[in-house]
């Protein structure tokens, strides 16, 4: 019987250098898209999936991201006295329970490999869940659930996929197809960040992962891959080499870079049209200076 994912590492230990002077005091993971911070964005995709634990790989400088998930006794005293319910409710949804939640410190930036490898101890022997708070998607059903009800069915490990084009393949881990199904493809290798024109396909991995346990034993082979990082494909790419199923499942869903600034504002003009409160003043205001962007140029 294959055991069910409810454990997920979230490795936040980034210093979002591309965010400054935001991340001088900020954890990236807080910066908020719309109104919610992008971590919340994970933890909710993650608690649609079913996971149970979150294990959330950090680094110095992100007590800001510890402190979101606790309680505020004096704030929801303070909307209580107000009469302010619905806010209370928000509030509610960003609370973790007593024991659902641990924080591992990454000591140095070793890439996302050794991050995962970090948690390892908390994995112990059972498939786990990796999600990237950078990577925010929106979805009818939430992405790592589509990636959960395909994984029941195929054991093994499995990455989400989307389709780039040849030229922005460079960018990210691309997939070496073994077979395409459709919404799933096998995988024969993958390689990480392949110079312009050796991409194997254009199916880029983002950042939604079912692991295997014994990705955790190849990480503590493997040495410095690309950047001088310990590569997280490489650990998966061992896993075939070592006979295991991986798979590329092409999620249903749009994701957005947030860890661009490009991405980030695409993102926030998205899902603030997507919002019934916001839709009708945002769509007019961009719709008037839109028309006017172009006629300055």
């Amino acid at each position: 019987m294959k055991k069910r994912v409810t454990k997920a590492v979230f490795p936040v230990a980034g210093m979002g250098t591309r965010f400054l002077p935001a991340t001088k005091s900020v954890p990236k993971e807080i910066m908020t898209l719309v109104d919610r911070p992008l971590i919340q964005y994970a933890i909710d995709e993650a608690r649609a999936a079913g996971i149970k634990e979150f294990i959330f790989v950090t680094s110095r400088g992100k007590g800001a991201l510890e402190d979101y998930f606790d309680i505020a006794p004096t704030l929801e005293a303070s909307l209580r006295k107000s009469g302010k319910t619905e806010l209370l409710d928000v509030l509610k949804s960003t609370n973790m329970d007593s024991g659902a939640i641990a924080y591992i410190r990454q000591h140095k930036a070793l890439g996302l490999g050794h991050a995962v490898w970090c948690a390892r101890r908390l994995i112990g022997n059972e498939p786990f869940a990796v999600i990237l708070p950078d990577d925010v998607i929106a979805a009818e059903k939430p992405c790592l659930q589509q990636m959960i009800e395909a994984h029941a069915e195929t054991g093994g490990s499995m990455v989400a996929a989307m389709e780039v084009p040849q030229d922005k393949a460079s960018s990210y881990g691309v997939l070496d197809v073994k077979e395409d199904m459709g919404s799933m493809v096998s995988v024969k290798g993958m390689v990480e960040k392949p110079p312009a024109g050796t991409a194997p396909s254009n199916l880029a991995v983002i950042g939604r992962y079912i692991l295997s346990p014994k990705v955790l034993q190849n990480l503590s082979k493997i040495k410095q891959g690309a950047g001088g990082e310990i590569q997280l494909t490489d650990a998966i790419a061992l896993e075939m080499e070592q006979g295991r199923d991986v798979f590329g499942y092409r999620f249903r869903g749009q994701r957005f870079d947030c860890g661009s600034k490009a991405g980030f504002l695409q993102a926030t003009v998205s899902f603030g049209l997507s919002r019934p409160d916001l839709r009708d003043e945002f769509a007019d205001f961009l719709g008037a200076i839109v028309p006017q962007q172009q006629a300055a140029q």
